[in-house]
């Protein structure tokens, strides 16, 4: 009971700290992004980011003409008026993606996860997506068309058919 009580009065000695609200940053806010790096408005054409964990990481407004992302994590990134032509995501983990305004043509999207993606205004002219799982996921009308004309497949992670999670 003694150490107890003293324990108590350590704590009760100590300086009360306040969260430092001023550069309008809290808490969550620092935690979702403390290990990403601010790809915006950036050039990131034919870089390699194959298999790295991207997960919450900005690419607004960047351009990645044949850029490697395959295998890697992107869960929650942000693409949002982005150009990503001819770039390879096979297998890529895209689920909750903002790609609203953004040109994914011809990108190779064979078994990605696009589970719950953004994707409104968004291009995917020639993109392949062979295993690719759009479940949730929302697209112009137009596209989920296009996209349907040449999906098959299942996704190898979620099981989805590309079919079927298009709403085909």
């Amino acid at each position: 009971m003694a150490l107890l009580s003293s324990l108590w009065l350590l704590i009760a000695a100590l300086p009360a700290q306040a969260l430092d609200t001023s550069t309008g940053i809290g808490l969550q806010d620092r935690a979702l992004f403390q290990d990403t790096v601010d790809y915006t408005l950036t050039n990131q054409s034919g870089k390699d980011f194959s298999g790295q964990q991207l997960a919450n990481t900005s690419f607004a407004g960047a351009v990645g003409k044949a850029a490697n992302f395959s295998g890697a994590n992107l869960h929650g990134a942000i693409f949002t008026q982005a150009a990503f032509p001819d770039a390879n995501f096979s297998g890529a983990d895209l689920s909750d993606v903002l790609l609203d305004r953004t040109d994914m043509s011809h990108t190779n999207l064979k078994d990605a996860v696009l589970t719950g993606v953004i994707a409104a205004g968004a291009s995917f002219s020639g993109a392949e997506v062979t295993g690719a799982d759009f479940s949730d996921a929302l697209l112009d009308r137009a596209d989920q068309r296009q996209l349907c004309a040449r999906a098959s497949g299942t996704n190898p992670s979620t099981g989805a058919d590309t079919r079927a999670s298009l709403g085909c």
